[in-house]
């Protein structure tokens, strides 16, 4: 699998994740991905949204601009989708006013991803995608690391809206689940005002790291991620990249922007420095086209996804694998 040629895209008029072959929807469950190192799905679901809808659309808009993105990465020195066998696995139909039946249908369909062998790589909507993701990849291989990149630490309760499953939840619940390996969940870039003195105790009693953004601009980002390629070491690492960790003159594409945070610069160099984790999975989220302007953080959010999508080629590279 690789990339269709530009003139064919043109020629097509059909907008797919960095111009690839889309899956095979004629056959049913993994098979639908069967053969594919990566599998990338559309979430178009912002239903846990508790300020300003519209993530729901950038499944749309990501595929549009990232047909700009060529394969090869001049910094890893690879040809990213040479190396991949990559695929877009479409969108997952989520019901739109069924939160309970969104979250069992994103699970289900990381499950197909997972069972055919290939890693998830979802595209959101809103934060709330990450846990039903992680459950399927814990209830498949286990517990694993997972970098939490963000404004805002995630980990709220049903306290405050009177929900227990919404966008400020997810990592909560993956920590109480067992889903995240024990020190193993690292949130980085955090800066959102807290309710209470004590909004990271869930974190903390489950030996999670929390990097605020005066720690990143004190460490620097390529210290940061050595230290935490140490702490990480082989275990599989699932990379959660809320758009909102980038500050809003970089993204202002997002429902709940907070100033002061990573500038496109930053972001992109430490996706890159994470160079040497094992990747099972990412998903990009929290990126709202209605708040964009000029396709600013959408082309953002496409590097960012060729960034974890270049680290898992990485990782494959000595068992380098093409379809002759």
């Amino acid at each position: 699998m690789t990339q269709a040629h530009p003139l064919e895209y043109i020629r097509s008029a059909q907008a797919s994740f960095f111009r690839l072959p889309m899956a095979r929807f004629d056959q049913r469950d993994a098979g639908v991905y069967r053969g594919s190192d990566a599998v990338i799905l559309g979430v178009p679901w912002d239903g846990g949204t508790t300020y300003q809808p519209g993530a729901r659309l950038a499944p749309y808009h990501l595929r549009r601009v990232s047909a700009l993105v060529q394969p090869h990465h001049p910094a890893h020195q690879i040809d990213v989708f040479g190396t991949l066998r990559a695929c877009d696995g479409g969108n997952i139909v989520t019901p739109p006013f069924d939160p309970a039946g969104a979250r069992e249908r994103i699970e289900t369909e990381v499950s197909h991803v997972l069972a055919a062998e290939a890693v998830p790589f979802l595209v959101g909507g809103d934060h709330s995608i990450a846990l039903p993701a992680l459950r399927a990849f814990a209830r498949a291989n286990g517990p694993m690391a997972v970098i939490h990149i963000d404004a805002h630490l995630d980990t709220s309760s049903a306290e405050l809206w009177g929900e227990q499953f919404h966008h400020g939840t997810p990592f909560r619940h993956a920590l109480e689940e067992g889903l995240i390996a024990k020190g193993q969940l690292h949130q980085v870039g955090i800066r959102a005002t807290w309710g209470t003195a004590n909004d990271d105790a869930v974190s903390r009693r489950h030996g999670g790291t929390i990097t605020t953004i005066d720690e990143v601009m004190e460490i620097g980002v390529i210290r940061l991620a050595n230290r935490l390629l140490t702490k990480i070491g082989s275990l599989p690492t699932w990379i959660s990249f809320d758009v909102d960790a980038i500050d809003p003159a970089f993204a202002p594409g997002t429902g709940t922007p907070v100033p002061g945070g990573l500038s496109a610069r930053e972001a992109i160099a430490f996706m890159r420095a994470l160079k040497g984790i094992r990747p099972c999975g990412m998903d990009l989220v929290e990126v709202n086209p209605a708040l964009d302007h000029a396709d600013i953080t959408v082309h953002l959010g496409a590097q960012l996804l060729f960034e974890g999508l270049a680290l898992l080629a990485v990782s494959k590279r000595p068992e380098r694998r093409r379809d002759s």
